[in-house]
């Protein structure tokens, strides 16, 4: 059996190629030795599970961040809360400000288009602002992610770990896995899967809602600089 690596060199190997030879439960376990208020986020997507699975087998009580944008299908609400309690989640639910009920009373029940001028605002309230929201009040110092190379150029060009907002660590411990990789690990481990998934903020898979750009001085358009 090969030796586990160093601590040191888990370190230097998330930063570079080598990071592919890593293991996620090793990343996680390292990543989890060295934090003081670490998360995990997820929107419950097929395959989103794999990574809380392997997260919540080294520190069981991880909050595990999910903002509920409020348009998701009946079936997901209900897969999340099997899923809550086959693996007794820490699960911290947010919220946008207004629900989709009174959003849809004043916008007339319209989803915008990606092409359209207030896609932007759209998707700032309903996933953005609730995740500042998160990680404003749980001051979390290391983040896991569920972002893998194979999703865009953008998320490729990330890497294992990079800086997410307010210095935090952004750890993406599955980044060169691929849906084949997800799909034996949730038949190894008898997970449920969700194939019931509906973003309103990524009409196409391949595009950012701007989660992963939280933090970049300007995103916002009311120039809030989050």
């Amino acid at each position: 059996m090969a030796a586990r690596p160093s601590s040191a060199a888990i370190a230097a190997g998330t930063q570079t190629q080598a990071a592919r030879l890593i293991e996620p439960q090793t990343i996680i376990a390292h990543e989890l030795a060295h934090a003081h208020r670490p998360i995990i986020t997820t929107n419950f997507r097929p395959g989103a599970i794999v990574l809380i699975h392997m997260v919540v087998q080294e520190r069981a009580d991880i909050p595990v961040v999910w903002i509920d944008s409020g348009y998701n299908r009946p079936e997901t609400y209900r897969y999340i809360e099997r899923m809550r309690h086959r693996l007794d989640l820490n699960l911290k639910t947010y919220l946008p400000r207004r629900s989709k009920a009174h959003r849809d009373a004043l916008d007339n029940a319209r989803i915008p288009n990606v092409e359209d001028d207030d896609f932007e605002k759209f998707a700032e309230e309903v996933k953005l602002e609730p995740f500042d929201r998160a990680l404003r009040e749980i001051t979390p110092d290391v983040w896991f992610t569920g972002i893998r190379a194979d999703q865009n150029r953008f998320r490729r060009e990330l890497g294992v770990t990079s800086e997410g907002p307010y210095g935090i660590k952004k750890v993406a411990p599955l980044h060169h896995w691929h849906p084949r990789d997800l799909h034996r690990y949730l038949i190894v481990h008898d997970l449920e899967d969700n194939s019931e998934y509906f973003d309103p903020t990524k009409p196409e898979p391949h595009l950012e809602c701007g989660v992963q750009l939280l933090g970049k001085p300007g995103y916002f358009s009311n120039g809030s600089g989050i």
